[in-house]
């Protein structure tokens, strides 16, 4: 088994349990911009002083960071914030499970993106599962109770439209991600991922809190007031992003966020058992097509 594979795997346990705590924190405490500025504010400090503990450790220098870096990261870390606000918005219109499950349109998604921005491509049996995983989304995008609407209506609503942007925006925050830890010419391939997470949240913190200090006076005094859960939410963020950047410098974005899609039973999981709710027949369908795909890209990639 190739490294990329348990990378993701692990970076797809966390992101559930981070996505998890920041469900809970717009429920009670904050909004959804004070949700998602909490997972920068307590997890950049974490991984800037992880970068230097380990380039420290290792004895390597920190890479030079050329001009396109910046072009790359920067467009990641505004990408990935609207992307997450779109996630924890979409939390408000349906259950944990199937709000995790819609941004999985990221994996078509970073198919084309990854095509036109770094020429990489993927082969025709990853395409399949690719599209296996794509059929799944499509039964979760149906919201229980219209079935007597037209079908256009019940695919085109507010929860299908976060989600698909979502996805959108995920996929360029990763490629932007990619292209810029490939940027870098020096280091092994954990400090360059984590030299460019370090460089991308300390970013996305100084942004989010200009815009809230901007536009929701107060909230960023509610982030550190709920610092017991907001900081989980920040040791769990630095985690799955420290491991989603490596598996993003050792293989393409498509396969990784396909793969990623593991998070699926990671989300149910605590759908079920954590905020008891009840999963349909018609998402267990479209999780086990999501399943699928996963499991055939792990005998073929």
């Amino acid at each position: 088994m190739t490294a990329w594979i348990p990378v993701t795997i692990l970076a797809a346990l966390a992101q559930t349990a981070r996505f998890g705590l920041q469900k809970q924190l717009k429920a009670t405490r904050l909004s959804t911009g004070g949700a998602t500025f909490a997972r920068f504010i307590y997890s950049s400090p974490l991984v800037v002083l992880g970068v230097l503990f380990y380039a420290n450790l290792t004895e390597q220098a920190l890479p030079e960071i050329p001009t396109v870096f910046w072009f790359y990261a920067l467009t990641g870390g505004a990408t990935q914030i609207l992307a997450t606000m779109c996630v924890v918005a979409l939390f408000a219109h349906r259950n944990f499970a199937v709000g995790i499950t819609f941004k999985k349109t990221e994996v078509l998604m970073s198919v084309l993106v990854g095509f036109v921005v770094l020429g990489e491509g993927v082969s025709f049996i990853g395409l399949g599962a690719i599209l296996i995983g794509l059929a799944g989304v499509l039964l979760l995008s149906d919201p229980s109770g219209i079935s007597d609407l037209p079908w256009r209506k019940r695919i085109m609503n507010r929860a299908a439209g976060l989600g698909l942007l979502s996805g959108v925006l995920f996929a360029m925050s990763g490629v932007g991600y990619r292209g810029a830890s490939l940027s870098l010419e020096t280091g092994d391939v954990f400090l360059r991922a984590t030299v460019t997470l370090a460089c991308v949240t300390t970013a996305q913190t100084i942004a989010m809190g200009i815009w809230l200090r901007w536009r929701e006076r107060g909230e960023i005094t509610r982030v550190f007031a709920a610092w017991r859960v907001a900081g989980l939410v920040g040791v769990t963020s630095m985690i799955g992003s420290t491991c989603w950047f490596v598996a993003f410098t050792l293989q393409t974005v498509a396969y990784v966020a396909a793969l990623g899609q593991i998070e699926l039973l990671f989300s149910l999981a605590f759908s079920v058992f954590i905020f008891h709710e009840k999963i349909s027949r018609r998402e267990l369908q479209g999780g086990g097509l999501l399943m699928l795909s996963v499991v055939v890209l792990i005998l073929v990639i």
